[in-house]
């Protein structure tokens, strides 16, 4: 019998500092929450909403994974590894933290503002050399489509990490059903709404809620309205 945990927008930790709007879906900073502390390896997801020019400086990451998507806007980020790179809506950035990388982030444009979901993982291997990529999304392939967009193989389709991971984005025609079959034994789901109204084994979920689901091999899919749009993480539910 599958088990799942249902995290309602309203419900997710928040911070308003002016420059930065941010929600947290588990504990993060100055959001303490012993009840939302990971799903499985998936430790971080948060959706930030950052004033033109504004940003984060230099700080220090080790032994995660770190996945980047900005949904509306672009992304100035500078790193340690000597990377300068801008990532716009419709890439995907990740960063393997390894034995350790410092970087930045901050809205590479002045008057519009940024919009971005930042992931982080555990990763399966910990003391990796740090690592970067970043690679533009093939938006036409996600139509009615959940589209693979990262995975544990440099040889699969999107960017790869360290773990067995698969996300997977998809945008929906209202009344478009389908199935989802998990990728590895042992992996659960979560699933987060983007945009719009979908049913995901028979819970009903609105903009910006997240279901985590576990102990099953498929989950069911129903897009409830037009402009519906899903990030699917399939993640390790043990930790390493």
């Amino acid at each position: 019998m599958s088990q799942f945990i249902l995290h309602k927008e309203n419900t997710r930790g928040h911070a308003n500092h002016g420059w930065l709007n941010a929600h947290h879906s588990f504990s993060f900073a100055n959001y303490y929450n012993p009840e939302r502390m990971h799903f499985g390896v998936l430790r971080v997801l948060n959706d930030d909403l950052i004033d033109g020019g504004m940003g984060f400086g230099s700080h220090p990451h080790d032994n995660m994974e770190i996945i980047t998507i900005p949904l509306a806007g672009a992304i100035a980020h500078k790193d340690s590894m000597g990377n300068s790179a801008v990532i716009k809506s419709g890439e995907i950035q990740v960063m393997s933290a390894g034995t350790g990388v410092s970087h930045s982030e901050f809205n590479a444009l002045a008057d519009e503002q940024l919009n971005l979901l930042q992931i982080w993982l555990f990763p399966n291997k910990k003391n990796v050399t740090p690592r970067y990529d970043q690679q533009a999304l093939n938006v036409e392939a996600m139509h009615n489509n959940f589209q693979q967009i990262l995975s544990p193989s440099a040889d699969d389709a999107g960017v790869w990490i360290q773990q067995d991971a698969w996300f997977s984005l998809g945008k929906f025609d209202a009344g478009f059903e389908t199935e989802y079959k998990i990728k590895k034994a042992g992996n659960g789901v979560y699933a987060f709404v983007i945009s719009g109204e979908v049913t995901i084994d028979g819970q009903t979920l609105s903009k910006r809620d997240g279901l985590g689901i576990w102990d099953t091999d498929s989950i069911s899919f129903k897009a409830n309205t037009a402009d519906a749009e899903v990030l699917l993480m399939d993640i390790p539910m043990e930790l390493n």
